[in-house]
């Protein structure tokens, strides 16, 4: 088993000839793949191409680059949409102060709509934090005080301290092709010390190709090159990477097992 936890399958660049890409992705051993929204346009797409695939599943949420062009989209939205049966997850949402695309009241205002969805549907919250570490981990632990919900942090860059503290705080952390650069020293550090039972494995497709891909175009496929890595850089056999991190998302996202 080999599941990319977080693709946008109907993002420019994969939505044009997706079926050959899924058809790729399944030639290399990729039984499923989690379709990630960002924003509330895209959710109706989304959800339909999880319909029609049986080994794709959706998210609804806006991404905090969007937070200021959807300031309706409160929990209660969120929780409607993801009564879906392929629905499995809440996001991408959380805070990027790298870009600034939106007010940064907004995005946290927009990021705690989203956990008390996570919260109230039982459906783990997917975060997005870049350049944010502080304002993360004080939000996430603040609401976890209020009451638990599952989480992950996909596409995780940040600091070896910040992946300890989400560990303490029960989140899950992804890992994405950024591994595999050749200036991800930090990174490959954090993935090789991840507890094997915490980690999954994603391609944030049509983003970031892993070595040797790089300067083209991300894909799901591109998910085995990303655990074959993870796999030499841990000493382990990538079988096992591939089958322990399939059966951490199944055990996070419980949803997909519907």
């Amino acid at each position: 088993m080999l599941i990319d936890s977080h693709c946008h399958l109907n993002y420019k660049g994969l939505v044009e000839e997706q079926a050959a890409v899924l058809n790729r992705a399944r030639a290399r051993g990729v039984t499923g793949m989690l379709n990630i929204s960002t924003r509330e346009r895209e959710w109706a797409d989304i959800v339909a191409t999880a319909e029609r695939e049986p080994d794709v599943w959706a998210s609804v949420g806006i991404h905090p680059h969007e937070a200021d062009e959807h300031p309706d989209v409160d929990a209660a939205k969120l929780i409607a949409a993801a009564q879906h049966l392929k629905v499995i997850g809440i996001g991408e949402t959380g805070l990027d102060y790298f870009y600034d695309h939106s007010d940064r009241t907004q995005q946290q205002r927009s990021f705690r709509a989203h956990i008390a969805a996570a919260r109230e549907t039982a459906l783990p919250l997917i975060v997005h934090t870049r350049d944010a570490e502080e304002d993360t981990a004080a939000i996430i632990a603040e609401e976890m005080g209020k009451g638990a919900f599952p989480a992950l942090i996909h596409c995780f860059t940040a600091s070896a301290a910040f992946a300890d503290r989400m560990l303490e705080l029960g989140l899950y952390i992804s890992i994405a092709g950024i591994v595999t650069f050749k200036n991800a020293q930090a990174l490959q550090e954090t993935a090789s010390r991840l507890p094997i039972d915490r980690m999954l494995i994603e391609t944030d497709a049509p983003f970031l190709a892993p070595v040797p891909h790089r300067g083209k175009t991300g894909e799901p496929a591109f998910v085995a090159d990303t655990a074959a890595f993870i796999a030499k850089l841990r000493c382990e056999e990538v079988g096992e990477i591939c089958s322990r991190t399939a059966h951490n998302f199944k055990r996070l996202f419980t949803k997909a097992q519907a």
